[in-house]
């Protein structure tokens, strides 16, 4: 007897997080990549760079979310270069809404845009599936976000200072990786202001993991150890 395969093959769980500051925006996600009951990937980067100041925070299809990401830094970058001046967070994300709107019937793709310009500040914008686009001071999404909706509402409040955000932000993302199968891994943090990113690695239990991590990721970044 044949077995009839109805799988889809594809798995969008993940945990994205971004909240606005005062001086700008801390960006979170969790590290796991699966397909289906299989984790493919135990320390992806799912906070994507798309200029200096402005990331992205992938949800959805892991490739088509990474090639969604190359094609609009590309159109961004180019777009700097004829202007002469950084990009807009808000233009990041109207690129975003437009790529994700056209495709929606044949692509799984969310994204939460982040970051930091000279007009606005620190900004958060949240585009789903759909192509909806809002800005909000907080975003979160991802099968985790589930979880962690209700903690983030009644915790973030105007003004919040730095620490307590990112603070807030590690704690949701945790959250969500104990409760939710698809999000799992360790938690990457990143702060966006007018410097550019600082990012981070925390692990769920063992500390000197995370310092292994923050070296690592330190080496690639700038080839020192």
């Amino acid at each position: 007897m044949e077995l009839e395969y109805k799988g889809n093959g594809i798995s969008s769980g993940t945990t994205i997080i971004a909240i606005e500051y005062d001086g700008g925006v801390v960006i979170a996600a969790d590290s796991r990549t699966s397909c289906q009951n299989y984790v493919s990937n135990r320390l992806a980067d799912k906070l994507t760079h798309i200029t200096d100041n402005i990331y992205c925070c992938r949800s959805g299809s892991a490739a088509q979310t990474q090639a969604l990401a190359r094609d609009v830094s590309a159109l961004l970058n180019h777009f700097e270069i004829v202007m002469g001046e950084p990009m807009l967070v808000c233009d990041a994300a109207v690129t975003f809404r437009n790529h994700i709107y056209r495709n929606r019937n044949s692509r799984i793709t969310s994204v939460i845009v982040a970051g930091w310009d000279q007009r606005q500040g620190g900004q958060v914008y949240s585009v789903p599936v759909s192509g909806f686009l809002i800005r909000e001071p907080y975003a979160v999404a991802g099968s985790g976000s589930s979880y962690i909706q209700g903690l983030i509402t009644s915790q973030y409040y105007p003004g919040m200072p730095l620490d307590e955000v990112v603070a807030l932000a590690i704690k949701a993302v945790k959250i969500a990786i104990g409760h939710d199968c698809s999000s799992g891994g360790v938690v990457r943090v990143g702060i966006i202001d007018k410097d550019g990113i600082r990012t981070s690695v925390y692990c769920q239990h063992d500390p000197k993991i995370c310092q292994v991590a923050n070296k690592m990721l330190w080496s690639l970044e700038f080839g020192e150890w």
